[in-house]
């Protein structure tokens, strides 16, 4: 056995939000790749609003994949993860990596905080998931027969979570290769919402529409579903900042480090299709 590969195996990587969207990807695909998992969630005991609950989940680790658990470019995520970033250093654990948001100018400052904590960072700044369509907020909708979303016509290159957590696991297992850097994740292909919504009606068999409505609109709709004010404002921010087709273009970090394509939509439609994601 190599020292490289005894290395690996022996590392241990701290995953935030272990059990959620993300997480749960990464740490099945840090597993995959001869990786020590640790869970850092609530259940386990840690809290990203409570910072005396940190060292626990830190000490004694070799790296940690970082998500935070609201929008990325909330001032909380920057002063979060500034400051867990720097308190994971001072244990020790300089492999850090940050899950950030392509194209979100909010996000930057929590770049900031990351890249400045003195640790060996790597951010990947992700496209929108294929999977926000087949868990979470917008799946009643679909299920529904009907998504109502203000992207109006742009176009995106929705990109899987299981390449997410391909990425991760092998930034963590590539030495030095990709401490440094920022990676932007995209699909093999650039797809509008109507698109999107068009291949998940035929994946799933039923008719489904996509209405695409003004910001303002869906931030009135949102705060009329209990979202708190604030978080309104931010995520309304983020939609006018997002969907104004700056990310309407394709990269190929995902291949370079994954040594192959991105996985693509239809194929994401047709297997949470079979799963039932969208049976009302």
């Amino acid at each position: 056995m190599t020292e490289t590969k005894a290395q690996k195996r022996n590392m241990t990587v701290v995953v935030t939000g272990a059990s959620g969207r993300t997480g749960s990807r990464v740490a099945r695909a840090a597993r995959t790749a001869g990786l020590t998992v640790r869970a850092a969630g609530r259940g386990q005991g840690f809290d990203w609003e409570n910072p005396t609950t940190w060292a626990q989940s830190l000490r004694d680790a070799d790296a940690a994949y970082l998500v935070y658990p609201s929008d990325v470019g909330s001032p909380a995520a920057a002063e979060g993860v500034g400051a867990l970033a720097r308190e994971a250093v001072g244990l020790g654990v300089r492999r850090l990596v940050l899950l950030s948001a392509r194209g979100e100018e909010q996000a930057l400052a929590t770049e900031e905080a990351l890249t400045s904590s003195g640790a060996d960072w790597t951010v990947l700044r992700a496209s929108w998931f294929a999977q926000n369509f087949s868990e979470g907020p917008l799946v009643e909708g679909l299920r529904q027969g009907e998504l109502v979303f203000p992207a109006g016509e742009v176009r995106e290159p929705f990109v899987d979570l299981r390449d997410v957590g391909e990425v991760v696991a092998a930034v963590l297992t590539g030495g030095d290769r990709h401490v440094g850097r920022t990676l932007e994740l995209t699909g093999p292909r650039l797809l509008s919402w109507r698109e999107a919504v068009a291949e998940i009606s035929q994946a799933a068999g039923v008719r489904i529409a996509y209405t695409p409505v003004p910001t303002r609109a869906y931030g009135e709709a949102l705060a009329g579903f209990g979202v708190p004010p604030e978080e309104v404002e931010l995520l309304t921010e983020v939609f006018d900042g997002l969907m104004d087709g700056r990310n309407a273009h394709l990269t190929e970090d995902v291949p370079e480090v994954l040594g192959r394509a991105a996985r693509d939509f239809r194929d994401f439609a047709r297997e949470a299709a079979r799963t039932g994601a969208w049976k009302a």
